[in-house]
C-alpha cells in the first residue's frame, strides 16, 4: 500500500530481508504469494490486483478507508509486525493500555459473528456485587482507549453500553442472537459523542477556538458533524449537530481555556458552572 505499485520481484526482495521470514535469504515463491493473496482477500476484504506495467496494487483501497473495522485491524496488524521487526526498539515505543481488550474482545467478536447470546457476569462502578444475565450483543465500539459493549437484555427496554474492564466472565451460550434488521452501528451512534447514548433530540452547538488550537480540530475533528462556519486571525468558530451528552461535555471541558461554548444556552450555561465548581475547589 506504501508504495501504491510494486513488482513480485521488488516484494520477493523486500521478503527475504524480513525478519519475519523464518527462513532468511529464501525467495518468495509464487505458490506462497498466490496463497498469501488469497488468505487476505478472505480476512480483511483486501483485493490485491496486477497491472502488467506497474506491478501488484491494492484495487479496493478508498473501500477500506471508509471501513473503521478493517482500518483498525490493519493498523494493529501493521504494528504488530513492525514490532517483531524491530524488537530492539520496544522499549522506545509506548501504548497506552485498552483495559480487557485481550480477554473479552475474541470472545465477543465470535458471538457476534456466529448469531449467539452471551451469558453477562457484569458490575458497574455504583454496585456492590456482580449481576449475572443474558443478552444480546448488538456491538463493539473503542472509546478513548476503552472497548464497550453494546448489548440488550430482557431487563430492559432498550440496549445498553457495557464497560469490558467492568466486566467479570462472559460464556457463549447456545441461543440465537437477536438484532434488529435496521439496526445499524454507525447510525445508533452517530448523534452521540463517546457512548453515553439517551433520548434528547440533537441540538446546533458553537464552539469558539483559540487560533493556535484549531489545526488540531482540523487534524482529528470532535465528531462526524463537525464543520467550519466563521474564521478569523483570532479565532475560529466550529459547528455540531449532536446531543451533549456528559461525555462531549467533558472533552470540551478538557479542551481548557482555549475553547468557549457558544451555544445553546442551556449546554453553556451547564459547562460555565462545572467551570465555576472547579475554581471554588482551588479557593
Amino acid at each position: 500500500n506504501r508504495h501504491g505499485h510494486i513488482s513480485f520481484s521488488s516484494i520477493s526482495d523486500l521478503w527475504e530481508e524480513s525478519s519475519l521470514n523464518d527462513r532468511p535469504g529464501e525467495p518468495l515463491s509464487n505458490r506462497t504469494f498466490f496463497n498469501h493473496l488469497e488468505s487476505i482477500f478472505d480476512t480483511f476484504g483486501i483485493e490485491i490486483k496486477c497491472d502488467r506495467a506497474q506491478g501488484y496494487y491494492i484495487a479496493n483501497g478508498d473501500d477500506l478507508e471508509g471501513d473503521g473495522l478493517r482500518r483498525w485491524l490493519l493498523e494493529s496488524l501493521s504494528m504488530n509486525n513492525l514490532l517483531n521487526e524491530s524488537r530492539d526498539m520496544r522499549d522506545r515505543i509506548l501504548f497506552e493500555k485498552i483495559p480487557s481488550s485481550h480477554r473479552w474482545l475474541p470472545i465477543l467478536v465470535n458471538a457476534i459473528k456466529d448469531k449467539k447470546t452471551i451469558e453477562l457476569t457484569y458490575q458497574s462502578y455504583n454496585r456492590s456485587e456482580p449481576n449475572t444475565f443474558e443478552a444480546h450483543p448488538w456491538c463493539l465500539k473503542l472509546f478513548k482507549q476503552r472497548w464497550y459493549l453494546l448489548a440488550k437484555s430482557e431487563s430492559y427496554k432498550e440496549p445498553r453500553v457495557y464497560a469490558f474492564d467492568r466486566i467479570h466472565n462472559i460464556k457463549v451460550t447456545r441461543n440465537t442472537l437477536k438484532v434488529p434488521k435496521k439496526f445499524d452501528a454507525n447510525e445508533f451512534f452517530f448523534l452521540f459523542f463517546g457512548i453515553i447514548v439517551d433520548d434528547r433530540q440533537p441540538e446546533t452547538i458553537r464552539l469558539k477556538v483559540d487560533a493556535d488550537q484549531v489545526k488540531y480540530y482540523n487534524s482529528l475533528p470532535l465528531h462526524e458533524t463537525q464543520r467550519e462556519i466563521e474564521s478569523t486571525n483570532e479565532y475560529t468558530i466550529f459547528e455540531y449537530r449532536l446531543v451533549p451528552t456528559f461525555d462531549f461535555k467533558q472533552e470540551v471541558l478538557s479542551k481548557g481555556p482555549s475553547v468557549k461554548v457558544l451555544m445553546p444556552e442551556t449546554f453553556r450555561e451547564e459547562v460555565k458552572a462545572d467551570i465555576k465548581a472547579m475554581c471554588e475547589r482551588y479557593d
